[in-house]
């Protein structure tokens, strides 16, 4: 049976990831002072325009206005005439603290709350007490998913995998010069085809990369085509049937914020699976790790990995649900696809004996305290060696 199945990726000039990088600079900047700061911060950006909005209940002193400026600049944004100028562009700031209602559910569990009441009125015993984690209650309700599968190094699946190194490739041969008039914002996608559920081959590369003017469209074409596609895509799994669309428009000259606005959240897809697993719907950039929409997804990669990479399963996805202000999930869920070496609900009893999936237990476990989350807005959130997330570690699976 054959199939084909499509993700895309974008680089860190495109707008809506220029709004997820300054969102997530803007955390990092306060766990740094702060490591208990509570941030949420959402960031828009249009025609010579950043505004910074959001909730923010912290300790640290930050010059929000020079994080936003320092971060265009980074990403390389110069020319207010094609793009948006770091040095130019209005910048407009309007933060409040956390609200006082999400704090009560937050800095005290539910479950905490309830065995203090009823130690208080002797109806639960110490023991029982002593067995319930002290933690944070969850910073809103919803849901989570995480994913991996073998059919990559990364435990992840090609098209996205794929995308996301073509996409990082057209961001170095723009900052190294090697292809000196490249822009910031472009965008790739990847058409995998895959035979009894297995990646055999690529069937579509499209590639859309801002430019400077007056550039010839061929001579841009071959060298997108040498220098970021074949130095990523391994030969084999290209053929004469292969397409290639490279800028199909013909010119991208206008760019970033002045071709499109941009917004905090807005490539949800792109920053998790590439759409070939399901997704809560929460988005992750500019949210410290108390808002399990975005800690718990990364929990949930961390589970769904180990299960594969311990030998359980081909392929995992994994749901976990919660409620705001409680500590313990609502409900988790795996599928495994018919791939398990075990049953899924033998799965289950494995992750809730190995894993602590409190808002506490998985900031403790994955270290999210720490000014890490830069590091994970552009090109996935997942896949990326370094991160806590993504390391590998040997399950117990005796009861």
């Amino acid at each position: 049976m054959k199939k084909l199945f499509t993700s895309e990726s974008v680089t860190e000039g495109h707008p809506d990831k220029l709004c997820d990088y300054i969102s997530d600079n803007v955390l990092d900047a306060y766990l740094k002072q702060d490591s208990k700061s509570r941030v949420a911060c959402e960031t828009v950006c249009g025609k010579n325009l950043v505004l910074v909005t959001g909730e923010i209940t912290s300790n640290a002193t930050v010059d929000i206005e020079k994080v936003v400026r320092d971060t265009i600049k980074e990403i390389g944004y110069t020319d207010e005439k094609t793009d948006i100028s770091y040095e130019k562009c209005n910048v407009i700031i309007n933060i409040s603290k956390q609200s006082a209602d999400i704090a009560l559910g937050v800095d005290k569990s539910y479950e905490s709350k309830a065995i203090s009441v009823d130690e208080k009125n002797n109806l639960i015993s110490n023991s029982i007490a002593s067995n319930v984690t002290e933690s944070e209650g969850a910073g809103d309700q919803g849901m989570v998913f995480g994913f991996a599968t073998d059919e990559t190094d990364a435990f992840l699946p090609m098209p996205i995998y794929l995308a996301h190194r073509l996409a990082k490739r057209l961001t170095d041969v723009r900052k190294s010069g090697e292809i000196s008039y490249l822009r910031p914002d472009g965008k790739v996608q990847v058409t995998v085809e895959y035979e009894n559920d297995k990646p055999v081959r690529i069937d579509t590369i499209v590639v859309s990369t801002q430019h400077e003017e007056n550039v010839d469209l061929e001579v841009l074409k071959k060298d997108i085509k040498e220098k970021v596609i074949n130095k990523i895509i391994d030969a084999n799994l290209l053929d004469e049937n292969t397409k290639y669309f490279i800028n199909p428009t013909g010119r991208f000259v206008i760019g970033g914020p002045l071709g499109d606005t941009g917004l905090t959240g807005r490539k949800i897809i792109v920053d998790t699976y590439g759409g070939y697993s399901r997704h809560g719907g929460g988005a992750f950039s500019g949210k410290d790790s108390t808002k399990v929409d975005r800690s718990g997804s990364y929990m949930a990669r961390f589970i769904a990995k180990n299960i594969v990479a311990n030998g359980l399963a081909h392929k995992c996805e994994i749901q976990i649900s919660y409620a705001i202000g409680v500590a313990k999930p609502v409900s988790i869920f795996v599928d495994t696809f018919g791939t398990g070496t075990v049953s899924d609900d033998e799965i289950v009893r494995i992750i809730e004996n190995n894993f602590d999936l409190t808002p506490r237990g998985i900031i403790n476990t994955l270290d999210l305290e720490k000014p890490i989350f830069t590091k994970t807005t552009n090109y996935g959130h997942f896949g990326k060696k370094d991160l806590p997330w993504e390391q590998i570690i040997k399950l117990d699976f005796k009861d």
